[in-house]
Order: structure tokens, then C-alpha cells, then sequence
């Protein structure tokens, strides 16, 4: 019980850090994507709020004592809210892009402080990926493990960015940032269909000794360390 509440506890500080670091990535998306024009930036922005969203039911679900039916229908309600704005965020993204590309908007300009955010941003969630997921196969927590690998995927959302953003600074490109930014548009709506509908791959669930079915969180390289599916138990503490 100790343990287990001792890595309750490292989860609680690694969501926090997480809150806090995606709080300030919005703020500087934020007002970089406004002064230029950046499209990609403002989509990251409001992917950071969806994060914010995210590690707060997951902060509210590690403060809990058990995980009761009320605890369960709760998150499932986050998860769909979840989705409905990942549908939207689509949408902007989508819209914003195409009218930039028809010359309806100005031309954005190279931005150095997204470039250095998202740079930041890439390292940051890297770090955050691996010890969530450290802890997520000791604590066998699929929450857990859902927000870590919506971290890891904002790191996909940086590299995009950063292409969009390095072709416009290096090459006076400015088509490439929402170009970047349609290329985010699938993941976005893979997100919201999983988060919405609640689908869970059940190839990767064991029974205990009491026979209750439980998804199996693996962080090794058999099941490349988190993205695939693991069917045995090799990451057990």
C-alpha cells in the first residue's frame, strides 16, 4: 500500500508538471501564433488547453481513494468531452488553413519564439513520455497511460510544426505552416474518435488470479515501448 501510494504520488507531480509546462506552451503559442499569423502555432496553443484538460481528470482520478462505478462514468464523460474538442479543433485547424492557403489572410511571418517553443516543447514532453510511462506500467494505469501518450504525440505535433515554421525562416516558404498544420488534422480526428467513443484494443487484456480482466501497460522494447500492443507481462515491477 505504501509503494502504491508513493507512486500515486511521483504520477500526481509528473500530470502537475505536465499542467504547468502546457500552461506556459499555450500562453507563448498564444501570442506568438497572434503576432504573426501562424496557424500551426494557434492549433498548438489550443492543443496545450486540451492537454491542460486532460491532466486535470487525471490529477482529479490519481486524488481519489478507489476507483468506483461514479469515478468510471466520470471519466468516460471527460473522455467524450475530450473528443468533442479534439472534432473541433479539427475543424478550426482545417478552416484556418484552407482560407491561408487562398490568400484570404495574411501572409504569416517566420516566428523564432514558435520555433524555440515547440523545440522546448519537444524535449519537455520527451522526458514527461518516458517516466509516466515508467510509472504507468508499475501502477498498471491505462489513464496514466493515455495522457502520456498524448504527450509523446505533441511531440509529433512539434515536428510538424517545426517543418512549417523552419521552411518559412529558412526559405521565406510561408505555404508551409498550414500546409503543417492540415498534416496535424488526421491525428486530431483519430483522438477525438478513440476519446469519444471509448474504444479500447482488448488484445492487449489479462485476467488476474481472481479472473477480472484488466489492460496490460507495458513500457519495454518488445512492445516498443508503449506505442504497441504487449501481450506478456515483461514490464511487471
Amino acid at each position: 500500500m505504501v509503494q502504491s501510494d508513493d507512486l500515486r504520488r511521483t504520477a500526481l507531480v509528473l500530470v502537475s508538471i505536465g499542467l504547468a509546462w502546457n500552461l506556459v506552451e499555450a500562453v507563448v503559442a498564444f501570442w506568438a501564433g497572434a503576432r504573426v499569423g501562424s496557424v500551426a502555432l494557434i492549433a498548438f496553443g489550443l492543443d496545450s488547453i486540451i492537454e491542460l484538460f486532460a491532466g486535470g481528470v487525471l490529477v482529479w482520478r490519481l486524488r481519489q481513494e478507489g476507483e468506483g462505478r461514479e469515478g468510471e462514468a466520470a471519466e468516460r464523460r471527460a473522455q467524450r468531452l475530450v473528443g468533442i474538442t479534439f472534432f473541433v479543433l479539427a475543424g478550426y485547424v482545417g478552416l484556418h488553413s484552407v482560407v491561408s492557403l487562398g490568400g484570404w489572410l495574411p501572409e504569416p511571418q517566420p516566428s523564432l519564439a514558435g520555433i524555440g517553443i515547440a523545440v522546448a516543447s519537444a524535449l519537455v514532453m520527451s522526458v514527461l513520455y518516458v517516466a509516466k510511462m515508467r510509472i504507468a506500467a508499475r501502477m498498471q494505469s491505462r489513464a496514466l497511460r493515455a495522457e502520456a501518450v498524448e504527450s509523446l504525440f505533441c511531440d509529433l505535433q512539434d515536428l510538424a510544426i517545426l517543418v512549417g515554421l523552419g521552411l518559412n525562416v529558412l526559405l521565406s516558404w510561408w505555404w508551409a505552416d498550414p500546409v503543417a498544420a492540415l498534416l496535424l488534422i488526421p491525428f486530431f480526428i483519430k483522438e477525438g474518435m478513440e476519446n469519444f467513443s471509448g474504444h479500447h484494443d482488448h488484445d492487449d487484456e489479462h485476467a488476474d488470479e481472481h479472473g477480472v480482466r484488466s489492460a496490460l501497460v507495458c513500457f519495454c522494447l518488445r512492445c516498443w515501448y508503449g506505442l504497441s500492443t504487449c501481450r506478456v507481462a515483461c514490464c511487471r515491477a
